[in-house]
């Protein structure tokens, strides 16, 4: 109760005397559809039990006057509240456009309702489009706002107007640490926002005792055991309506092969339930003998319902927020709840894109039995928010403070400013060389640093940090502002965390390596680390031939064999990051050993140290040189040297390149039968070399539909550079990374 630490013991005392002498406070408590009614009813009930200092007045309005949605404002009757005014502000449709006219027909038909009950304050709960209608009457008409459940997070256009009603209130109730610290870290005063804990919890801790055999009986028949049956709440997505419902006749489908008794709420009014009501009745969901199909349940009751469930399914916030109360096992579906705060009894299935996914779900959850969790209260709400509004000064101005954090003076814009260009801090750590570039948003390099790459970790971190402090100084004298750094090394790389798992053989010392943190503290920038195949994907992805592309595939020809894959325009990194090790797809049970201890790779077949090891063999048979050929006695044979034999017409050298680019290209095939690309690009200094011969094997191996994909050599002159950078820019472009 951090409010009451920040308010004097005497001040309190004085606001009550001078608010108690005037008059009663007028509270005006507004509902819109039975699940706000579950979290102001117990506010409702402690208002209406303390007349000396309270005067209620309850605005209904929403879906609580739809007969379809079970006109719930009778449940409000019962419970012995005097109804002032019934608004009927949804315009039926179901869709987006319904919402948005059920918003501007309520903000229409309140004005009149607030001017004749003139309320010293409105509680506001939630994030329902309605509720915004509510919130901005009352702001436009000078009306104080004590808003309910503020600061808390979903995945779906309630975030939006949940966080636009804060904006609104003037005080705000709300039920977790994480939500206060939001509603702070949106510039909220302090003095103004009580953590109390979800009303609806000062119910629940203490309902589960009561009887419950003759409610599971009443809605479910007379057979039914308790931790035997499911109560399934599911609402549309208004953001993905057509995904929502597709995921909703998924799980229709997998309660009926889970064959287990099934409470089915219907759900909300929000757009898209009337598709929802469609597939229920498609499927033939209230005439299957296994579930029961309603409209509404009274909360009471509800309660008693999912706190003996066997498990409850959906996406509905009741699942992972009061249902924790009670350790009842809850499986969430999809995105609508992303980002609440939830006990260890909700398992989330995400992407519930196939009827197995949420069958295999059922089958971990059913039956279980987890503690109890208090997130989201424990029991002592109402009480709280009662003292909160005793509190209340309204001699106070309405004007509501934003408590905005400390800036830093602001620069005078001036035309050099405007023009700098954005700008990343590229690294590409190679076996070789260790380099560092400054590359603009538009993928030109604008200044580039080279060195040999140390043969210690020490010493290499200590020419990493030099070399990207020289090139963030010389970006000032360029014109550029660096966004961030991105690194590019090869191994294996957790790029959550900025790590070098696993390197290869031609980088030593370099395992287990956090490249982030120190890189991060000495240039006060954001880092970001992956592997190279996989920035070379993200260079195609954002300059190159891979640019709009869904699906491609990136193959790096070089000192080894790499890659990156792209599907459905994001980079796939694995289970343990060490997805597109393109290198070591095998292609020969019996082939030449490759570094990774394994044989037959495409790597031990194709790379440049492969067929460096071939020129060798040649040469030292005396079978490499061909007329027009010269090597000094201290050169080093390469695999350059190979292809110049192969080109003169040796036919040995011919025959290796050939069965590399077989190789290569049988590895290819297998990509295009797992991953279904439309476009492989081949990249590196030995692409051109094997972009004919990879053509040919897919023609002579590659199933008929895999046939049609395009192969092409990349045109970027450096891969790794590029993708290291776009590693920053895709991230100050917003795409998801």
């Amino acid at each position: 109760e951090i409010y009451f630490k920040n308010l004097s013991k005497q001040k309190q005392k004085e606001v009550m005397e001078k608010n108690g002498s005037k008059h009663k406070l007028r509270v005006c408590v507004a509902t819109c559809n039975r699940a706000d009614y579950s979290k102001l009813a117990p506010i409702m009930f402690g208002i209406k039990a303390e007349p000396q200092f309270f005067e209620l007045d309850v605005v209904v309005l929403g879906s609580h006057l739809i007969d379809d949605y079970g006109n719930t404002y009778r449940m409000i009757e019962q419970d012995d509240f005097d109804i002032h005014t019934r608004l009927h502000t949804i315009v039926r449709g179901e869709d987006e456009a319904a919402m948005v006219e059920s918003v501007g027909l309520a903000l229409v038909k309140l004005p009149d309702v607030l001017k004749r009950l003139k309320p010293d304050i409105m509680i506001v709960h939630g994030d329902r489009f309605d509720a915004l209608a509510l919130a901005t009457s009352a702001a436009l008409m000078n009306i104080r706002i004590l808003h309910i459940e503020g600061g808390e997070v979903s995945g779906t256009i309630d975030d939006s107007i949940r966080h636009a009603i804060t904006k609104l209130a003037h005080y705000h109730v709300c039920c977790t640490r994480s939500a206060e610290q939001h509603l702070i870290a949106m510039c909220e005063d302090h003095d103004r926002i009580l953590l109390a804990g979800c009303p609806s919890y000062d119910k629940l801790l203490s309902a589960k005792n009561k009887d419950y055999m003759s409610i599971m009986r009443m809605w479910l028949g007379e057979d039914v055991k308790p931790r035997d049956y499911i109560v399934a709440l599911q609402h549309p997505v208004t953001t993905d309506i057509k995904h929502s419902i597709k995921m909703f006749e998924l799980t229709l489908d997998a309660l009926i092969s889970f064959n287990k008794r099934t409470l089915v709420l219907f759900p909300n009014v929000d757009a898209g339930s009337k598709e929802m009501v469609r597939v229920m009745r498609k499927k033939g969901i209230e005439h299957h003998p296994n579930f029961r199909a309603v409209k509404h349940v009274p909360f009471d009751q509800f309660i008693q319902l999912v706190a003996h469930a066997g498990c409850m399914i959906g996406n509905s916030s009741c699942g992972v927020r009061e249902v924790g109360a009670f350790g009842t096992p809850v499986i969430n579906l999809g995105t609508r709840q992303t980002g609440r705060e939830t006990g260890e009894n909700v398992l989330h299935v995400r992407d519930a894109d196939t009827q197995d996914k949420i069958l295999h779900a059922l089958q971990l959850q059913f039956g279980k039995q987890y503690p109890c969790s208090k997130i989201y209260g424990d029991g002592n709400a109402v009480p709280r928010i009662l003292k909160f509004l005793k509190s209340i000064d309204l001699e106070e101005p309405l004007q509501k403070k934003f408590c905005f954090p400390p800036v830093k003076d602001n620069i005078s814009q001036d035309i050099d400013h405007i023009l700098e260009t954005q700008s990343a801090l590229a690294v590409d750590l190679g076996g070789t060389n260790l380099r560092v570039a400054i590359v603009s948003m538009k993928g030109e390099i604008v200044k580039k640093y080279t060195q040999l790459n140390p043969k210690t970790y020490e010493d290499r971190l200590e020419l990493i940090l030099k070399m990207c402090v020289e090139a963030a100084s010389e970006a000032v004298n360029v014109n550029c502002r660096i966004l961030g750094v991105g690194i590019s090394t090869g191994g294996r790389v957790n790029p959550r965390e900025g790590i070098v798992l696993h390197s290869t053989k031609l980088i030593q010392e370099w395992s287990c390596v956090d490249l982030r943190t120190p890189i991060s503290d000495a240039l006060h920038l954001p880092v970001w680390v992956d592997n190279d195949g996989n920035c070379a994907a993200l260079a195609e992805r954002k300059f190159g031939h891979g640019k709009g592309i869904e699906n491609f595939v990136t193959l790096i020809t070089g000192t080894g064999i790499g890659g990156g894959i792209i599907h459905q325009h994001e980079l796939i990194h694995g289970s343990s990051f060490c997805a597109a090790e393109l290198g070591h797809i095998v292609v020969s049970l019996d082939g030449p050993e490759c570094l990774c201890g394994s044989q037959g790779c495409i790597e031990a077949y194709a790379s440049g140290i492969a067929l460096q090891r071939e020129a060798k063999k040649l040469h030292d048979e005396d079978l490499l040189l061909v007329e027009g050929m010269s090597m000094k006695k201290e050169e080093v044979v390469s695999a350059a040297h190979l292809i110049q034999a192969a080109k003169l017409g040796n036919a040995k050298a011919d025959s290796i390149l050939r069965t590399a680019g077989t190789a290569l290209g049988l590895g290819v095939v297998n990509i295009l039968h797992t991953m279904n690309p439309s476009l492989v690009i081949l990249s590196g200094v030995l692409a051109s070399h094997y972009v004919n011969a990879v053509k040919d094997v897919i023609h002579r191996q590659a199933l008929s539909s895999a046939k049609t994909v395009d192969v092409v050599v990349s045109n970027l002159a450096d891969p790794a550079l590029l993708g290291a950078a776009s590693l920053v820019l895709d991230y100050t472009t917003r795409r998801t990374y």
